[in-house]
């Protein structure tokens, strides 16, 4: 009796195909378990090393300076590109968010972190430090030293050079003579003027341009003595004219 192809129902063909398709090939191909020996290397090793001269995307660091802070087996002292308003500004950016929870914003070492138990770090602004090279910084802040843990996960090599600027930056603010001060600026600069009211907790206040006419404050009114009318055509409480 013939089976008639006709009586066969949809699910039945679907089902036939799905077993037909189903192959072990890929869950049976050849392979070695972790760190297997193998006859066919000479070496008897399953696991290859990488190819000589390999390198992973975006690991090539073809700039030692740029990634090491280091001239040799020295910290170096010079940026591998210009410090600009731009750069020192990220600078601040990152130092605030990494660094200043332990080195405060000021740099001297009285951060939040210490100020809670932490180990305090040396101020930015000894002596030592002061005359440290900028790939010195570098080098602490990728590899870490002492207390304080490396940074190379959460700082880009770009970023740490940021903070290593302002961090010198940060050194002179502390450190200026009035040599350092240039030609035409005032020492002490002369204090911001605000426009309007000044600022409550909740809101700043509003610097006014540099460029713009001062305000003048309104007078202050002459205070009256009791029972003083302040118009001299107005009668006090007598009945008499001021006049």
């Amino acid at each position: 009796m013939k089976l008639s192809l006709r009586r066969i129902s949809p699910i039945g063909l679907l089902a036939v195909f799905a077993l037909a398709g189903c192959r072990q090939d890929m869950h049976n191909q050849p392979r070695f378990k972790p760190l297997a020996e193998s006859d066919f290397y000479s070496d008897l090793r399953s696991a290859r090393p990488p190819v000589d001269g390999v390198v992973a995307r975006g690991q090539l660091h073809d700039d030692v300076y740029f990634y090491t802070g280091k001239v040799g087996s020295n910290p170096g002292d010079y940026m591998p590109f210009p410090v600009t308003a731009e750069v020192l500004a990220r600078g601040q950016q990152r130092f605030n968010i990494y660094c200043s929870p332990c080195h405060s914003r000021l740099g001297d070492g009285n951060g939040m972190i210490v100020q809670r138990g932490y180990k305090r770090p040396p101020s930015y602004h000894i002596e030592r430090l002061r005359k440290a090279p900028l790939g010195y910084f570098y080098d602490v802040i990728t590899n870490g030293f002492g207390a304080m843990p490396d940074y190379s996960a959460q700082i880009p090599p770009r970023d740490r050079w940021d903070i290593v600027a302002y961090i010198r930056a940060l050194q002179l603010s502390q450190n200026a003579t009035t040599a350092d001060v240039p030609a035409g600026q005032a020492v002490p600069s002369q204090p911001p003027v605000f426009r309007g009211d000044p600022g409550s907790g909740a809101t700043l206040p509003e610097l006014q341009p540099a460029n713009a006419e001062p305000v003048e404050a309104m007078p202050a009114e002459t205070p009256m003595s009791q029972g003083e009318p302040a118009d001299p055509n107005v009668m006090n409480s007598k009945g008499e004219s001021s006049r």
